[in-house]
């Protein structure tokens, strides 16, 4: 089970991608993997934390909007963005000023 994304003392955003699939792959699997290899790779990327069951939900973390804009505009991630409606039923988007955090 993989640890929490470890973030530096706020003020930090993240970006929080809640979602339902639909059935089937469609190549997901492999997109949603590369994804995340790139993101990590992003100027101002943080960490990453995921889960799924029914409802996938996805934080990422990073160091500022700007940061956040520059990923939304890559062009690998812009490619997986034009294939939603094959992968989703439904998602939203939430980008968030982290103010605090606490935890062990």
């Amino acid at each position: 089970m993989p640890d929490p994304a470890d973030t530096p003392t706020p003020p930090c955003y993240a970006v929080i991608f809640t979602s339902l699939r639909t059935e089937g792959d469609n190549g997901y699997a492999e997109m949603a993997k590369h994804i995340a290899e790139l993101a990590k790779q992003q100027p101002g990327f943080i960490g990453m934390e995921s889960a799924r069951n029914e409802l996938g939900i996805t934080v990422s973390y990073w160091e500022s909007l700007e940061a956040i804009k520059a990923w939304k505009e890559n062009l690998d991630h812009r490619q997986a963005q034009s294939r939603a409606q094959e992968w989703y039923k439904s998602f939203r988007v939430r980008v968030c000023r982290v103010e605090r955090e606490y935890g062990f």
